[in-house]
């Protein structure tokens, strides 16, 4: 399977990040979910520009709850302690 490509993040977006005080949040993203946001959650393909604040607002409102990913549960503990059980 071809790898899929990877989206620069436009400026847009960096400063929608950077004024709601979630490049962290997004930053901890994984890279996969960070490219998603950007390609396929087509924030940057949407062709009405009422469309893109949609789908943009969309991802800033998961980023600040911290537990969605595309409109799914996501919760970064359960994705990052799955093997971090304490040592006996």
């Amino acid at each position: 399977m071809p790898a899929r490509p990877r989206y620069p993040m436009p400026e847009f977006i960096h400063d929608a990040l950077n004024k709601n005080g979630l490049m962290d949040a997004y930053r901890a993203r994984s890279p996969y979910q960070q490219n998603d946001y950007i390609g396929s959650l087509c924030v940057t393909r949407a062709k009405l520009e009422k469309t893109r604040k949609k789908r943009l607002d969309q991802m800033l409102d998961e980023l600040k709850g911290g537990e969605l990913y595309m409109n799914m549960l996501w919760k970064k503990a359960i994705h990052f302690s799955i093997n971090t059980s304490p040592k006996m």
